[in-house]
């Protein structure tokens, strides 16, 4: 009875075992999902492609506790690395620096903002543009989730996407192929620490989709970067 007892924990054990392994396969087999999640692939593909034709004029606020500190204005494309390239056209001058104890507190704290917003910018990385293998990843990994949203429009939900405890929720249009919202909830070094983008997008004359503006927050400092693109022209 004691050997037969064994044999049966230990094949439940196996079992349950099997089955925690099994769990993020079982859920990657959803047909329609799959299906979806290719869809959007696609889709990302080929626009990413059209939009390496243009230029574009990207204008960048930068505002802290509600207040525009700075407005920058660049013209963009894509480089042969497949990165954008940006080049300064305007800017907003520095403020006068002031002297004394008061003039090196302020220049302080404006190096600590810089710094945190250069990591800021980095985290942000992670996330644009939407990248089609990290999202099969999370497919496959089982962290995805949909909700039709009516008119042919899906939003994807995308948990753990780049780091453990992020939300990537992206709205797509089934009929037009075309990405409607992008919106990204993730953290710096805490949980506390959050760190958003919402993306709304545009469309050019030939289809093309482009991010019309972005707003990234960083509330722990109350730093928002707020980015608007136009006068797209193709090459």
């Amino acid at each position: 009875m004691q050997r037969i007892t064994r044999k049966k924990l230990a094949l439940g054990i196996f079992i349950a075992g099997a089955s925690l392994m099994l769990a993020p396969h079982a859920v990657s087999q959803n047909p329609e999902l799959q299906q979806k999640v290719a869809a959007l692939k696609q889709a990302m593909a080929q626009n990413q492609q059209s939009l390496r034709q243009y230029t574009w004029m990207e204008t960048s606020d930068m505002i802290l506790k509600g207040e525009t500190k700075s407005t920058k204005v660049s013209q963009c494309l894509y480089g042969p690395d497949g990165k954008v390239q940006k080049t300064a056209l305007s800017g907003s001058p520095p403020p006068a620096q002031k002297g004394g104890l008061r003039g090196r507190v302020i220049a302080k704290k404006k190096e600590e903002i810089q710094d945190y917003m250069e990591r800021v910018a980095s985290l942000i990385e992670r996330y644009v543009p939407p990248d089609g293998s990290q999202m099969q990843a999370s497919y496959e990994s089982g962290k995805v989730s949909i909700q039709p949203s009516g008119g042919g429009l899906v939003t994807f939900v995308f948990r753990d996407y780049a780091k453990a405890g992020d939300m990537v929720t992206l709205t797509f249009d089934m009929g037009s192929k075309k990405i409607q919202a992008y919106d990204v909830n993730t953290f710096l070094d805490e949980p506390k620490d959050v760190v958003t983008l919402k993306v709304a997008f545009g469309s050019l004359p030939d289809g093309t989709s482009h991010v019309a503006q972005s707003v990234l927050d960083a509330t722990a400092k109350q730093v928002q970067i707020r980015k608007t693109n136009s006068r797209y022209i193709k090459l």
